[in-house]
């Protein structure tokens, strides 16, 4: 398949096939999973996401996006409230985005002091390699993304009303700091691209390449076996002539406009 000649959609289907036997394999092997996804906004994290969880079983593949800590929250140690959301045996967690937080947002925005920004450093090794000597299978993405083309994502979002919700005073402030988000980038990577628990860089200036790589990259990662998928055969309804049905009118129907 040429690079630049591809079905997206014919492709799409045949990772969202293999993705179902991983998912059969995660749960009947009880594998826990944890895939981080971060990157600069509109980088198309987001995206790969769902693409990711459309043809899975929500109960099996949960997707987990926190929003700013709570008042008790910022009281705990910093990983606590990310902990209690990792996968118990036979599942997988995505995490849009992450404690990385703590390396970008919260450093460039001065939401948290150098000090806890140094601990976090010093710290996010160890413990993430805590957690893959748990068991826990661990895998980061870094959606890499272009200024031209974030910059064209970002006045698209501005112009389409479907997707102005998108867009946050927060990204507004980030274009304005892009330099100082590369630096921490870069110091987070130098910190915490480590060898038991690397980062994986996505070049995401093309979406729907970014989707199809990413998720053909979890898959090669994750060793499992295509699943046997006993048939499935529907019982015959019951005899239901005793059956009364109460009137239509009983109900109150939606209206059928379409």
């Amino acid at each position: 398949m040429s690079k630049n000649n591809f079905d997206y959609d014919a492709e799409l289907k045949k990772l969202h096939t293999d993705l179902v036997h991983l998912q059969e394999w995660v749960k009947n092997k009880g594998l826990k999973v944890v895939i981080v996804f971060e990157g600069r906004d509109a980088s198309g994290k987001g995206g790969t996401i769902k693409r990711f969880t459309e043809p899975l079983n929500p109960r099996v593949c949960k997707v987990v996006a926190l929003g700013v800590p709570t008042e008790k929250e910022k009281t705990q140690w910093y990983f606590q409230r990310y902990v209690e959301h990792l996968p118990s045996a036979g599942h997988i967690v995505l995490f849009d985005r992450s404690w990385y937080n703590r390396a970008g947002v919260e450093k460039v925005m001065g939401f948290c002091s150098d000090k806890e920004y140094r601990e976090f450093l010093r710290s996010c090794p160890e413990f993430e390699r805590m957690l893959v000597r748990s068991g826990i299978i661990l895998l980061k993405y870094w959606f890499s993304v272009s200024d031209e083309e974030q910059e064209r994502r970002f006045k698209n979002r501005i112009s389409n009303p479907l997707k102005r919700w998108k867009f946050s005073p927060m990204d507004l402030e980030s274009r304005s700091r892009w330099l100082e988000y590369s630096k921490a980038k870069d110091q987070m990577f130098a910190h915490t691209d480590t060898k038991q628990v690397p980062w994986y860089v996505v070049n995401s200036d093309n979406k729907k390449k970014a989707r199809l790589n990413c998720i053909s990259h979890v898959l090669s990662m994750i060793p499992h076996e295509k699943m046997n998928i006993e048939p499935i055969e529907l019982p015959e309804l019951p005899d239901y002539e005793a059956y009364v049905r109460p009137p239509m009118n009983y109900q109150t129907f939606v209206p059928e406009k379409y």
